[in-house]
């Protein structure tokens, strides 16, 4: 798993606005109040965490051994080109 670094402080700010159940909101506080944090800072790094995790998971292609096999063998013995594809690099030239 990616290692998870934490935001670097910054004097700049930007605004989401949330809205939620009387539950959640409760929960959320609580959870907050739990890692002695502010409401804010929490859902903040929280997400931010969350949302780190989500798009490396969506940027790093997981292969099968025998996929991988495939893949790095085509790299290392590619396929001769077709007339087809000799006759369009020529018109792209």
């Amino acid at each position: 798993m990616p290692s998870i670094s934490t935001p670097s402080p910054s004097t700049d700010s930007a605004r989401i606005n949330l809205r939620t159940s009387p539950e959640v909101k409760a929960l959320i506080e609580r959870a907050a109040a739990l890692m002695g944090s502010t409401v804010s800072s929490y859902i903040s790094q929280t997400m931010y965490e969350t949302s780190q995790r989500v798009v490396a998971e969506q940027d790093t292609l997981t292969l099968s051994d025998r996929d991988r096999d495939a893949f790095l063998n085509a790299l290392e013995n590619p396929a001769k080109p077709t007339q087809v594809l000799i006759d369009l690099m020529k018109l792209s030239a």
